[in-house]
């Protein structure tokens, strides 16, 4: 799995400071998700379409393994995040639950990296992918972190 380009990128982009942040606000406030929204800024950026329909596909790959695995995992995560068992140790558990959260991310992008379609154009510099996602979703997303997120894509 490690060897996945799509991975590598995934990684490599989610590292850069201040992009984790920026891409947990547009999760929170924006209704993204976020390893979809890796998935078309790498197809932007590997000449992949991103197009609504190459949109709704990879959206349908993923969508039942979002909804059923990879938010009640995210929900208990941040449950947790509560004193609800006073004056037991529960970080531990809390630790293994958001590892087992980043390893259903992962499997998600690796069932998109392998339905991706080829390359078949231009690689661009992924903030295509920003704007036809966000009309997918057709929800405002916060300025701040598209801000912090376009100017990374923009210096590479």
């Amino acid at each position: 799995m490690t060897g996945d380009p799509l991975w590598t990128f995934a990684c490599e982009l989610y590292g850069r400071p201040g992009i984790a942040q920026a891409c947990l606000a547009l999760q929170d406030e924006g209704g993204v998700d976020v390893p979809l929204l890796l998935y078309l800024i790498w197809c932007d950026r590997t000449g992949r379409p991103v197009d609504a329909t190459a949109i709704m596909r990879a959206n349908a790959r993923v969508a039942p393994w979002r909804g059923q695995v990879i938010a009640p995992l995210r929900a208990i995560r941040r449950a947790m995040r509560s004193e609800l068992l006073p004056g037991q140790p529960t970080e531990a558990l809390r630790e293994r639950i958001k590892a087992a959260e980043l390893d259903a991310e992962r499997l998600a992008l690796a069932a998109l990296s392998e339905a991706a379609p080829a390359p078949n154009g231009p690689a661009g510099s992924g903030t295509d992918a920003l704007a036809h996602y966000a009309a997918h979703l057709r929800l405002p997303w916060p300025d701040g972190p598209l801000q912090v997120l376009t100017a990374a894509l923009a210096t590479g």
